[in-house]
């Protein structure tokens, strides 16, 4: 059987950069170059001690089997509660799916709600799985820029240009990946005032590092807004504020029939959960929190450090995130395209990081650097990109000097 027998609809899946550049930097590290990493999203810190040993404690009571679909009562009650208290979110527990992950919350709001044909507005740059998920459902992605100037958040006029009578959802991503822009209350109210009109667009609502800022406790969601908790889905989970990425455990919260039929898509696709993760994730909220805090100390600490380091290397201008652990710097002076910028710095310095247009053409000229690694391992990074920086302006100076 050949490529011919494939349907076309996985032509519309797309990759993440990230994890792309990460082969490539494990291929160049067992030919022996020394790479820092600053490519991949993942915390550098371990999952804490007492939700690890919660885990192994659901296994030894039996929490070994199928859990009920939409995920236990006892977890899907204390997500809702945290929403209530800490979001203002006036969420219950039958309102509460949890799956495998976040990125399922993306690909079942798109089959549940996109019809082909149907646009969705996604943020630009923005995650690039947004736009593949939409794809793939037979959706029309319409990318709204982001820009520099406004921190990196939807900008109202924009978002109402970019509305038609085909419109059914709009993505918001608080704080952002990859820029680290983070949507302040006043910003959600001008959001919801122009959503306002239309009253038949939903919102899906990425807030996977919403306790990841650092100029408040806790990032605001649009469903805080009155009228706007049933036309939103809430993504969010346990990989970043809990470092717990390969425990593969998030949920969504939406009305209660569209979680009724998220629970058919988890019945059809994953059965449910594991149920011993999500005694772990009970333990996560319950426990104490601080290793949340710590890792959150130390993530500021590293920011505060990076980006005042990235903006003394000559050509190189870079906002300050407001959350998230990724810088977005602009390398545009280089004249190299991102993909080109980041392709060689990698190549030729070995610092991995991810090129802007993966995350959207709006990211041309812009590279994100995760700082969820070791302050050394970003000092060693900023070293030889600023020596790389060095080297291609030389290269635009010899070039010059050529054509004069």
């Amino acid at each position: 059987m050949g490529q011919e027998s494939i349907a076309s609809r996985m032509d519309h899946l797309n990759t993440e950069s990230a994890f792309t550049v990460l082969a490539r930097a494990n291929a160049l590290e067992a030919k022996g170059m020394k790479v820092v990493h600053c490519e991949i999203g993942q915390p550098d810190f371990g999952t804490p001690k007492h939700i690890i040993q919660a885990a192994h404690d659901a296994m030894e009571r039996g929490y070994t089997g199928y859990s009920p679909t939409p995920g236990y009562p006892q977890l899907r009650e204390r997500i809702a509660a945290f929403y209530r208290e800490q979001k203002s979110v006036p969420a219950e527990m039958e309102d509460v799916v949890v799956v495998p992950g976040g990125k399922p919350i993306m690909f079942f709001t798109m089959l549940m709600l996109v019809e082909p044909g149907d646009e969705v507005i996604v943020p630009d740059p923005g995650f690039p799985i947004y736009q593949s998920c939409i794809r793939f459902a037979g959706g029309v992605p319409v990318p709204v820029s982001l820009r520099a100037e406004n921190h990196f958040r939807f900008e109202p006029e924009a978002v109402r240009a970019a509305i038609t009578p085909k419109t059914k959802l709009v993505v918001l991503n608080t704080p952002s990946n990859p820029t680290g822009g983070v949507y302040t209350k006043e910003d959600l109210e001008q959001l919801a005032e122009i959503l306002n009109d239309r009253p038949d667009i939903y919102i899906l609502s990425d807030e996977i590092y919403d306790r990841l800022v650092y100029d408040m406790e806790i990032a605001p969601s649009i469903a805080a807004l009155p009228g706007f908790k049933d036309r939103t889905v809430i993504l969010n989970g346990f990989s970043k504020t809990y470092s717990m990425t390969g425990w593969r455990l998030g949920y969504g919260i939406m009305n209660r029939a569209l979680a009724k039929k998220m629970e058919l898509l988890m019945v059809n696709s994953n059965s449910c959960a594991a149920s011993f993760t999500q005694m772990a994730a009970l333990e996560a909220l319950n426990g104490p929190q601080d290793s949340v805090i710590a890792m959150k100390a130390s993530f500021k600490e590293r920011r505060d450090w990076l980006i005042p380091a990235l903006n003394e290397i000559p050509g190189i201008t870079c906002q300050m995130p407001e959350g998230a652990f990724y810088a977005f710097p602009d390398i545009s002076s280089f004249g190299l395209s991102s993909y080109d910028f980041c392709a060689r710095l990698l190549d030729e310095a070995g610092v991995a990081t991810a090129w802007g247009t993966s995350f959207g053409d709006a990211g041309e000229g812009y590279m994100r650097i995760s700082y969820a690694t070791s302050l050394d391992n970003l000092k060693e990074a900023v070293k030889r990109l600023g020596e790389f920086a060095e080297k291609l302006a030389g290269e635009q100076r010899l070039i010059a000097a050529k054509t004069a």
